[in-house]
């Protein structure tokens, strides 16, 4: 196999892989804001909050490299900042405090 189909098949594999974290993180943010919405409990909401920061972060690199032509250490950078945030944010949702 040459390296051009190595690289193809593995930025198409990429692709895919970052479609599918899209999806499953963009439905347990919605599951958890769901849950929020039901029992007003607002650990709920930052849980709802932290998992969408996360599931944004980890698809942003490569838009930001693809479709905004920022460099890939500067979409790196951006893309832990956002997975930062947003554990910071559940990890502040288990500690809260119940009302």
């Amino acid at each position: 196999m040459s390296p051009d189909a190595i690289g193809t098949t593995t930025a198409i594999a990429l692709a895919v892989v970052k479609t599918l974290v899209l999806v499953v993180g963009s439905l347990i943010t919605l599951f958890a804001y769901r849950a929020y919405r039901r029992t007003r409990q607002p650990a709920l909401g930052y849980l709802a909050t932290g998992f969408g920061l996360v599931t944004l972060g980890l698809v942003f690199a490569g838009m930001f490299y693809e479709l905004l032509e920022v460099s890939l250490r500067l979409g790196l950078l951006l893309e832990s900042l956002l997975m930062l945030a947003g554990f910071l944010v559940i990890a502040y949702s288990l500690y809260a405090p119940s009302p």
